[in-house]
């Protein structure tokens, strides 16, 4: 299974995702007005805190089944730890539901602040959100799965269908029949319902054939070999999901529904550079399981390098091109001149924290593929003690430009002070290189490009051109990252001695 192919596939999914659920935003915008919008950043934030629950055992079911097909696995105790997550997701999906459902009423009234939306209007829609979070929740376990197999040509197609049924489907159903939150969770519940169904059947088939008279029963014991690994991960994915939405449960109470709505669009641009970055992580960390457990070092760390690279010269693109240019980015997407100018210094903290923080992200892939991350739950237990009550602070005291500070900061410390430890530990020797060759070099010239180009950025009156012209700086400003790529020279030394 081509890793080109695999990452290849992954970012046409995810620019496709990516594009369509910002091209649909001011439609849903128009129809259903900003406190219904509200509502839908209230619902992705609910998702994210309660993947606290998910334990690790998505990541762990990727890795184990990169690991099965290394050979470090049979089939039968592949199928047995298959068997004994699926009993846990499903009484965690149980678990989540209930508590949403009952709780209902209550977020409705005593949580968020809804001024023109019925009570009854928003508790319907976030008992759908119970259910809804549930399924998807169920679709974790099986595209972990999938993912750790390396289908990911086939995962992409699939994602890309399921976001088109999400995003675009949605849009004549609300024309149609009404636009409320009410119609649009009950569509959003209809398609988590098939994409858990076609998850399910495509996991069941790449699984392997156990010996005639075995008997897969759910058990506690093929969890026992994976828990240190799993609860670790566990630990360190909490830290992370409470860094990373601290910041949007504590505005979802301050801020009135509306406003919500509105900093929930700045954090949706800004997270395009994470989403850009994720198939590469999704393609490298099952190749570089697979490859540890096959004892090929020197192949971890090649992947490592070169990927870190494409990140760096496409996420740091992206990261330059937002932040620089903001405002006008907002306007051409929206066309309200007035959310532009409220949303841009939100988008360009979180633009540059992100962009940051999809080259950080990088050191975990290592610990990940060498199933250690002793080291990554040392440092995210010692930057949560002063990120979380600083998020807390910030978010009360200055909205969301306080919020974005403080991504901003936790982002750019990980990156000067905790890569190199990893480094040291994992790969001594490289953290020089890495540094200054894979990272630096692109870094500098994006940046000093992207200036340059803000400089002389020419202010459309059309939305359209305002678009083009973003566009063709966001280009050129990658152009010269690929540029200074090293990988990207060698390829081309490599061609022209062929």
């Amino acid at each position: 299974m081509s890793l080109k192919k695999n990452i290849l596939a992954n970012y046409i999914s995810q620019i496709y995702v990516t594009v369509v659920g910002i091209i649909m935003v001011p439609l849903y915008l128009r129809y259903m007005g900003a406190e219904a919008y509200g509502l839908v950043g209230f619902f992705s934030m609910l998702q994210a805190w309660f993947a606290l629950l998910d334990m690790g055992l998505s990541p762990t079911m990727a890795r184990e089944t990169a690991r099965f097909r290394g050979g470090a696995l049979d089939a039968l105790t592949f199928r047995r730890l298959v068997r004994a997550l699926e009993g846990i997701f499903l009484a965690l999906a149980f678990f989540v539901g209930c508590i949403l459902l009952l709780l209902s009423r209550q977020i409705a009234t005593n949580w968020l602040t809804a001024k023109q939306l019925p009570l009854n209007e928003v508790q319907s829609s976030i008992q759908m959100m119970a259910i809804i979070i549930s399924l998807r929740w169920m679709c974790g376990l099986y595209r972990s799965q999938i993912s750790g197999s390396e289908r990911l040509v086939w995962l992409s197609g699939y994602n890309t269908v399921i976001a088109t049924l999400r995003f675009v489907g949605v849009l004549p159903v609300l024309i149609s029949l009404s636009a409320t939150p009410t119609v649009f969770f009950s569509y959003q519940l209809c398609v988590a319902l098939v994409e858990l169904a076609v998850l399910m059947v495509m996991s069941y088939r790449l699984m392997p054939s156990i010996p005639d008279g075995e008997r897969v029963a759910w058990s506690w014991a093929p969890l026992k070999p994976v828990l240190k690994f799993s609860l670790t991960i566990a630990f360190t994915s909490s830290v992370w999901i409470m860094v990373t939405q601290t910041d949007k449960l504590v505005l979802s109470k301050i801020l009135p529904l509306a406003e919500y709505g509105y900093f929930t669009l700045a954090v949706l641009v800004a997270s395009g550079i994470m989403i850009i970055s994720g198939p590469v992580s999704a393609a490298i960390m099952p190749r570089m399981a697979k490859l540890d457990a096959e004892g090929d070092h020197a192949g971890v760390i090649r992947i490592y390098k070169q990927s870190t690279q494409l990140v760096a010269v496409i996420a740091g693109s992206a990261a330059v091109t937002v932040s620089l240019f903001a405002e006008p980015l907002l306007w051409a997407w929206t066309g309200d001149k007035l959310l532009a100018q409220h949303a841009a210094p939100v988008l360009v903290l979180y633009a540059i924290g992100n962009g940051i923080l999809a080259v950080t992200a990088f050191p975990y892939y290592l610990q990940y593929a060498k199933g250690n991350l002793r080291l990554h739950l040392i440092g995210n237990a010692g930057f949560v003690l002063f990120l979380i009550p600083s998020i807390l602070w910030a978010a009360s005291q200055y909205g969301g430009v306080g919020a974005g500070y403080v991504w901003l900061t936790m982002n750019l410390v990980n990156f000067v002070v905790w890569v190199p430890i990893v480094h040291n530990k994992f790969a001594p020797g490289l953290n020089r290189l890495w540094f200054s060759r894979d990272i630096g070099i692109i870094c500098i010239v994006i940046v000093a490009v992207g200036y340059a180009l803000s400089v002389r950025i020419p202010l459309m009156n059309s939305r359209v051109g305002q678009i083009c012209v973003l566009v063709g700086f966001g280009v050129t400003i990658m152009s010269a990252g690929v540029g200074a790529s090293s990988v990207v020279w060698e390829k081309l030394k490599s061609c022209l001695i062929k």
